[in-house]
């Protein structure tokens, strides 16, 4: 079974109330996909900043489980987000995560946000994951 579908596996068993797909999951990277439907609009016909917040955070997880295997226990401990202009209501929102370090307790990365068809950023983020010391699995190489 690939990376990809072990992670996504895991993402629908353990964070079911979780709505993005994954697409890819590659060396120190990963893109997922969410849907835009009504629910994920705000007043003025955009998208969401929760929704954009969570592209990155999911995007910023998978990379990092591409990388160290499945350890639930990696957690957010800082996300900063950008937003850049308005997201178009009626695409999917895509992020693209490129990880900058990934050290033995913690994994920083970079997530750039863009609803479908367009090449424009939406928004841009910068996230700090920890990763329990005692759990790592130890694949992949580190970033220092």
């Amino acid at each position: 079974m690939s990376r990809k579908q072990q992670i996504a596996e895991f993402l629908a068993k353990e964070f079911p109330q979780n709505k993005c797909t994954v697409e890819e999951v590659g060396h120190f990277s990963a893109t997922v996909r969410h849907e835009v439907g009504h629910a994920e609009l705000r007043p003025g016909g955009t998208v969401s900043g929760p929704v954009m917040m969570t592209v990155a955070d999911v995007a910023l997880y998978v990379a990092i489980l591409g990388e160290i295997g499945i350890v639930p226990l990696t957690v957010t401990t800082n996300l900063n987000i950008n937003f850049m202009r308005k997201p178009s209501a009626d695409a999917a929102i895509i992020g693209v995560c490129k990880l900058l370090k990934l050290g033995r307790t913690l994994a920083v990365g970079e997530v750039s946000i863009y609803s479908e068809g367009s090449d424009q950023l939406v928004a841009h983020a910068v996230g700090t994951y920890a990763i329990p010391t005692d759990t790592r699995a130890g694949r992949g190489p580190s970033l220092h």
